[in-house]
């Protein structure tokens, strides 16, 4: 028997190079303009290298100039990120889950088009779906979908069975890297046209790309779902974060992102200006290489756990805009569990944990911080003072960011600073991805066949009690075993002028325009 399933019912059922100008040359009509445009300037912090969504730095721009079969349900004034993972439908009106959890029938809203006029249609959503399973950034986290068959039901029907049951593929639907493209403009001007020309269905079309300065964005007035209220938005690259709040403070922006935690205070008593800090699921951690000596001691990961004064880097170095991390699992993620959480902050018991490994009189080591981050080199900093009083000599050694990313991928730091965000509200793709002996985000090599086998388990479990209980368990070992130490759980802090009203906080923490309005 199938239910059709709509929104927040269908979430819980399942889971309880160079510059581009006039990237999209199709401009809207001039008639109906409005007799004022508004426009909104955004500061930001990242770089996009293409505007292919199936490329992960593409995030803001395909949010914007692309829609997906779901959403987010976010409200006004949801604050954390446990708050906004519900769905709702985008592309799709309605969709239906088969009882055994392998088929899903998405049914295509009858208007929706494309910025080229073309219709988005069960082709659209197939072609789109298996771009991505062929690209080399989009198709791991595609294989993660467990996707096993596409097929167009009619023009407006698409169904989609699975290999296995996944409790998290609606969720992973909402992501930009499931954005759906315009097949037959694709096809017409060959797969090369996505990585600079925006080809979705999204409220705003692509006008300027320059990926070392900004990006233009021009409201698309025939959006099937009515036209943006912002004619403009104008997204500046501004890399350091002192300048994001020199910006704001002027006035020579409306919006802007990633503020210091340090400028908080004055900021909100900036005349004009509303300071939003979300408790984002953004974690901050530092691994350990357990393949390296010393770290492939269980009892020196501990003692440097041990080590770490939370208290003192939430106060002193993020302000307190941020919160204590006490599992690999961000807080506000369902199944999260302090459990085997032993390491409060306690000297004596680190340097007792060292004579035990071996290490009486301590040893050195190298931690490699990439740039980007102040708050990682003031964490950097405290933590050399504190392992300096157990013996412990931490060398810091500061690489540029696309050095970092290498080095990760050689998987050979014997210790690094690394952040990460959860883009789907389910321990199977953070644990999975970072704790998994085969996780793609696991460069600290850790290694525990019986967190596989508890995770695989999960996966494969349908019931939501059982599941929780199964990667309870796995963060209780992960955390005994300490291949991190743990350092915050961050928040997401964005400044906005007084004049901008509609910003609402999502859990990719990434800017919808289309819910924006600026007065005059």
């Amino acid at each position: 028997m199938k239910k059709w399933l709509v929104g927040l019912a269908g979430l819980l059922l399942v889971a309880n190079v160079g510059c581009s100008t006039n990237a999209n040359q199709n401009n809207a009509s001039a008639s109906g303009a409005a007799a004022k445009e508004q426009s909104l300037t955004v500061a930001w912090q990242a770089v996009a290298s293409t505007l292919d969504p199936v490329n992960a730095t593409s995030d803001v721009l395909a949010v914007n100039a692309y829609d997906r079969l779901l959403t987010y349900a976010v409200k006004p004034g949801d604050g954390d990120a446990a708050k906004t993972f519900d769905l709702k439908p985008m592309l799709a009106k309605k969709w239906s889950i088969s009882d055994d959890g392998l088929t899903y029938t998405f049914e295509l809203q009858d208007n929706a088009k494309f910025q080229s006029g073309n219709p988005v249609t069960a082709e659209s959503v197939i072609f789109s779906l298996e771009r991505m399973r062929d690209s080399a950034t989009g198709g791991f986290t595609y294989s993660l979908a467990q996707i096993k068959e596409l097929a167009a039901k009619n023009e407006k029907t698409v169904v989609v069975q699975l290999k296995k049951p996944n409790p998290m593929f609606l969720q992973m639907l909402a992501m930009y890297w499931f954005s759906i493209l315009d097949d037959k403009l694709v096809k017409e001007k060959g797969d090369k046209y996505v990585n600079d020309h925006a080809v979705g269905s999204g409220p705003y079309r692509i006008e300027k790309w320059d990926p070392s300065n900004e990006v233009i964005f021009t409201a698309n007035k025939d959006y099937w779902q009515g036209a943006p209220k912002v004619d403009k938005v104008t997204l500046k690259y501004v890399q350091e974060a002192s300048n994001r709040v020199m910006l704001l403070q002027k006035g020579d922006v409306d919006v802007s992102v990633e503020l210091p935690p340090k400028d908080m205070p004055n900021l909100k008593k900036e005349q004009g200006l509303s300071v939003h800090s979300n408790s984002s699921n953004r974690i901050l951690f530092l691994a350990l290489n357990v393949n390296k000596k010393p770290f492939d001691n269980l009892k020196v990961r501990q003692a440097l756990s041990y080590a770490v004064p939370s208290s003192q880097l939430i106060h002193d170095v993020m302000y307190d805009e941020a919160r204590p991390m006490k599992s690999a699992l961000p807080s506000n993620t369902p199944g999260h569990t302090e459990a085997g959480y032993i390491y409060d902050y306690d000297l004596g018991k680190a340097k007792q944990l060292l004579t035990e490994a071996g290490y009486p009189d301590g040893f050195s080591f190298d931690l490699t911080v990439g740039s980007g981050y102040p708050d990682w080199n003031d964490d950097a900093v405290i933590l050399q003072a504190e392992y300096a009083k157990i013996g412990v000599k931490m060398n810091i050694q500061n690489v540029a960011r696309p050095q970092f990313l290498e080095m990760q991928k050689e998987r050979s730091m014997s210790a690094y600073l690394s952040k990460w965000t959860s883009m789907v509200y389910d321990p199977s793709w953070h644990l999975g991805l970072l704790m998994g002996s085969k996780g793609t985000g696991n460069f600290n090599n850790y290694n525990n066949p019986k967190v596989d086998a508890l995770l695989d388990q999960a996966n494969d479990e349908r019931d939501q009690a059982k599941r929780t209980a199964l990667y309870q368990e796995a963060q209780k070992i992960i955390t005994t075993d300490a291949p991190w130490l743990y350092m915050y759980q961050y928040n997401r802090i964005v400044g906005v002028s007084n004049k901008v009203q509609g910003y609402m906080f999502y859990p990719d923490e990434f800017i919808r325009f289309f819910d924006l309005s600026k007065a005059q």
